[in-house]
């Protein structure tokens, strides 16, 4: 088949992404088509004044590999992509304005987007009522269930998830629950693609270089300290995230780093790294904050890390699976325990970090126990799929009985981390409240006893189950 007749259209809003697109293009993961059009969707709260995707250093590496670049954001004005969706009634003439807006005539639409659970991935399905879609996963969420019920007029156009194999072994939960294969963008096209945004991206865009000194072809890099910007996110609040980042100097210092980079989220204010700058100061190390809008596999890269330290970015796994750089985490326990609601779509990644990647206070390989060892696949396949069903029970319902069985066998004081005795006890899977027992959560009088107790000793054992 040679694709005559076929228009693919892209969905982005990340270079990364973008990146990701290019690998699985190279690779010939993709059908052909006659024409290529790639969309770039700017999600910024305000993207009047925030750079869009083509204006990033790198970009222009990615762009050769599709016919056309062009704006959502400027088809759907003034609306804000994130949350514009067309009236159903509305979709026929959108459809046919897009077709003559973008020559389309009367080709037959393939459709290759990101989170499709939410605009603006969703919005462009249902203007295209009919075409065939391809999901691509960059990071780790792909690994998680599907984030809502999905519409099966959505849900069963889809023929693939295409992703990175950033746990090798895993397989990710997402749209399973229409039996969407799961397809893996090889490494070696995907780092290709990266060393040429890398490239590019330094020659573009100096200021993104590295001043400090440069390590020998077998030497040792700096640190790499990555910022998520979760405060944002309402993960943890500004104060604990500058912390936070505190304890990412102390760490790497306390391992032996002196030469330390700093790569805080592009969002993120300036204000969130003057803390680590100031401890560094104190510590007696070097700390260079590299504040470009570049992806951390640039600078893993440019710089050859010795030592990659993060929260639960993906960069940590993108880190050890495609470059096999030493990773280490920190404050990834204390955001899974507060994490709320149950449901958030950041509890895969919690996890997946929690579980694979060091502390870097104590070097422990896995989930905090000082004798574990890292995760076998099939048991963290296991684990996550339990941990999914938990947060999605009736989109993953045909999983009960694996969460079941793992939550019988393996739930003990290392992975009971992962799940709430409330949400095990509301779903009446092992490790709730016995069934007798379990009015007693609910029960007014035993809360105002609790509380009772709690303000005249304080923290009740085994209050917050």
């Amino acid at each position: 088949m040679n694709g005559r007749g076929v228009t693919q259209l892209f969905l982005a809003s990340t270079l990364y992404g973008t990146a990701t697109l290019a690998a699985a293009l190279d690779s010939g993961a993709l059908p052909p088509a006659g024409r290529r059009i790639l969309l770039t969707s700017n999600h910024s709260p305000t993207p009047e004044i925030t750079p869009g995707l083509p204006a990033l250093p790198g970009f222009a590496a990615l762009r050769t590999r599709f016919d056309e670049v062009l704006d959502w954001n400027a088809v759907i004005a003034p609306q804000h992509p994130s949350s514009w969706a067309p009236r159903p009634e509305d979709v026929p003439l959108w459809e046919r304005q897009l077709r003559a807006l973008w020559g389309l005539g009367e080709d037959r639409v393939e459709l290759i987007v990101e989170s499709l659970q939410v605009p603006p991935a969703q919005s462009l399905c249902r203007l295209f009522p009919g075409a065939a879609v391809e999901v691509y996963a960059d990071g780790l969420m792909s690994y998680g269930p599907t984030r809502f019920r999905l519409d099966p007029q959505i849900g069963m156009r889809v023929r693939r998830v295409l992703h990175l194999d950033l746990v090798p072994g895993l397989e990710p939960l997402l749209l399973t629950e229409f039996g969407v294969p799961a397809e893996v963008v090889p490494a070696a096209a995907v780092l290709k693609v990266l060393a040429e945004l890398a490239e590019l991206a330094e020659l573009a865009e100096p200021a993104t270089a590295y001043e400090g000194p440069r390590p020998a072809a077998d030497g040792e890099g700096p640190a790499l300290l990555l910022g998520q910007y979760l405060s944002a996110l309402e993960l943890m609040s500004p104060a604990q995230e500058e912390e936070l980042h505190v304890d990412m100097v102390r760490g790497a210092v306390a391992r032996g780093h002196r030469d330390l980079v700093f790569k805080p989220h592009p969002s993120a204010p300036a204000a969130y790294s003057r803390g680590a700058e100031a401890e560094a100061e104190r510590l007696g190390a070097r700390l260079t904050v590299l504040d470009a809008p570049v992806p951390a596999e640039t600078l893993y890269q440019q710089l050859r890390p010795a030592l990659v330290v993060g929260c639960f970015s993906t960069g940590l796994l993108t880190a050890r699976a495609l470059y096999g750089i030493p990773v280490a985490r920190t404050g990834t326990g204390d955001v899974l325990a507060r994490l709320s609601p149950y449901q958030n779509s950041n509890r895969i990644p919690l996890t997946l970090v929690d579980a694979l990647v060091p502390d870097l206070a104590t070097g422990t390989p896995a989930a905090g126990a000082a004798d574990a060892e890292e995760p076998e696949p099939a048991h963290l396949s296991a684990l996550v799929t339990a941990v999914g069903f938990t947060m999605q029970p009736k989109v993953l319902a045909e999983r009960r009985a694996d969460a079941e069985r793992y939550l019988a066998r393996s739930l003990d004081d290392t992975t009971r981390r992962y799940f709430t005795r409330r949400r095990l006890t509301t779903l009446g899977l092992p490790g709730g409240v016995p069934a007798p027992l379990a009015f007693l959560p609910r029960s007014p009088a035993v809360r105002r006893v609790a509380h009772r107790l709690r303000r005249r000793f304080g923290a009740v054992p085994g209050s917050r189950p």
